[in-house]
């Protein structure tokens, strides 16, 4: 099993212990800062699930359906797990505003607040190893998965300062008020989650500083005339470039392949950590004006 689909399962099996812990505690004392965090809690163990079964998927071979594989799973994930969690940040931002204007009574805070303790603690282990995972294996999903138990982590310990400060104070609006922070800061989260997996789903161009990468890289072979139509892409963790590279028209095919195998090796070694997948096109002239005509 690959250490991705580990690290999905290892979040399932935390998210629903906190889940457990923090529903209970949420319903016994009344707290919606302690309820919304028990919500975001259930919401990740849905998504981690989910993300289990699209790394799984995405792991396919090619096959007569799907030619390029699967791996436009991994930025659905993301879009899907963003969405989740702006749909949670809303309903969390509606139960605050209620809890407002109804007034809001908290009991049994010292369960809360050693709950909310223990929830830190767990939340900031599990984030401690996803984040390993994620820079380990640059998977989109990992990173997506490990940036939402971040915001839990945040959530938590603001909630836990919440509780705290009620316990000394009996000031409860602050538990309402916290549970609006935790929306908005759960909403500003989740937007640059969902704005990548659209533009992968897309097949947007890699970054300037990638693209500019690979023109230095072309730049510097001194067997070819010059490069034109470079296109790329990032699908999940794989990067696809194609590009057209210029020969003189006296070049055997068999130099012109070495030449082009060469640059695909190039092209790996600048994006170690990904797989890379080329299409490189041997002209024996430079043909870039003729295909804008067309």
């Amino acid at each position: 099993m690959r250490i991705e689909k580990k690290a999905t399962l290892i979040s399932t099996i935390v998210a629903f212990l906190l889940v457990t812990f923090k529903l209970s505690v949420g319903i016994i004392s009344g707290s919606v800062a302690v309820l919304a965090s028990a919500i975001d809690s259930l919401l990740d163990m849905v998504v981690s699930l989910f993300n289990y079964f699209a790394l799984h998927n995405s792991d396919r071979e090619p096959d007569e359906n799907f030619n390029f594989g699967r791996r436009k799973l991994e930025p659905l994930a993301a879009v899907i797990e963003g969405t989740i969690i702006s749909l949670s940040a809303l309903f969390i931002l509606y139960t605050a505003i209620s809890k407002m204007v109804q007034g809001s009574t908290i009991e049994h805070l010292d369960i809360s607040i050693w709950v909310m303790i223990a929830s830190l603690i767990i939340t900031a282990g599990l984030v401690f190893f996803l984040n390993y995972i994620a820079n380990k294996t640059g998977n989109m999903v990992i990173q997506a998965d490990a940036l939402h138990y971040k915001t839990d982590l945040f959530s938590n310990g603001a909630v836990l300062i919440s509780l705290v400060f009620i316990h000394f104070t009996n000031f409860t609006y602050i538990d309402p008020l916290l549970g609006i922070g935790i929306s908005m800061y759960m909403i500003y989260s989740a937007y640059p989650l969902i704005k990548e997996g659209i533009l992968m789903l897309l097949d947007a161009a890699l970054d300037q500083e990638s693209v500019a990468k690979i023109n230095k890289l072309l730049n510097s072979q001194l067997d070819i005339n010059g490069h034109h139509d470079l296109r790329t892409r990032r699908s999940g963790s794989e990067i696809y470039i194609s590009v057209h590279i210029v020969f003189n028209v006296s070049t055997s095919l068999y130099d012109a392949h070495m030449i082009g195998d060469k640059i695909e090796l190039g092209f790996k070694n600048l994006f170690p950590e990904n797989n890379v997948y080329s299409l490189i096109h041997l002209d024996p002239y430079d043909d870039s004006e003729e295909q804008h005509l067309d």
